[in-house]
């Protein structure tokens, strides 16, 4: 009976619908700082009508010099770049490598990982943005995080030596905001900040 229970909670989890709708305006709690520069309105997932997670994104995103690096899709946003919140609610979420990340809202920041050996085959891309509760996030939101102290701050959110991150690069979806199965288990929700379309994952972790 209990493998009967558990195999149908699994299939039920794997073959979850997620859908968006409007998360409103960005938590009135948001200091003025990064508030004036997200949109008005965020994008919120649902899984059976269960919120999985809310997200509000700047009204335009940063650029400056194009980097030299591979592997790297969206070069001339600087790194360390503040993107847009995030904000996990009942029982919390997680990250790209399946980290469990508690309940609170999180800054976005733009990072891509490093070439070490340690991150072959997590994404197709190096690009990710990278989880700091907003409380600990004292960077410039206007300017960028240095990338060891981006890494140190994130810590905080994953509790783990691992920083808390979400695979991000841009989308070429026709429908904004979506989400839409990739493969067998991930979701990435479409979505634009100003004009630039973002695809960013959501749901599923890397093996």
């Amino acid at each position: 009976m209990r493998r009967t229970i558990l195999v149908s909670l699994l299939a039920s989890a794997a073959f979850a619908q997620y859908t968006v709708e409007s998360a409103g305006a960005p938590p009135a709690d948001v200091p003025p700082a990064f508030a004036g520069l997200l949109q008005k309105e965020g994008v919120k997932v649902l899984a059976a009508g269960a919120v999985v997670c809310e997200v509000w994104f700047r009204q335009a995103v940063p650029s400056g010099p194009k980097v030299a690096e591979e592997g790297v899709t969206n070069a001339a946003i600087p790194h360390g770049a503040f993107m847009g919140l995030l904000r996990f609610s009942g029982k919390g979420g997680s990250d790209r490598r399946g980290q469990n990340i508690k309940p609170g809202l999180y800054t976005l920041r733009f990072s891509f990982y490093p070439i070490n050996g340690d991150h072959q085959g997590v994404a197709p891309q190096r690009d990710f943005l990278v989880l700091t509760p907003l409380a600990e996030d004292k960077a410039d939101p206007a300017g960028v995080a240095k990338f060891d102290d981006l890494m140190n701050l994130s810590r905080k959110a994953s509790g783990t030596p691992h920083p808390a991150v979400l695979s991000m690069t841009r989308s070429g979806h026709d429908k904004f905001p979506d989400v839409v199965k990739e493969g067998e288990q991930d979701w990435v929700l479409h979505a634009k900040a100003g004009d630039f379309p973002v695809a960013l994952m959501v749901v599923g972790k890397v093996d």
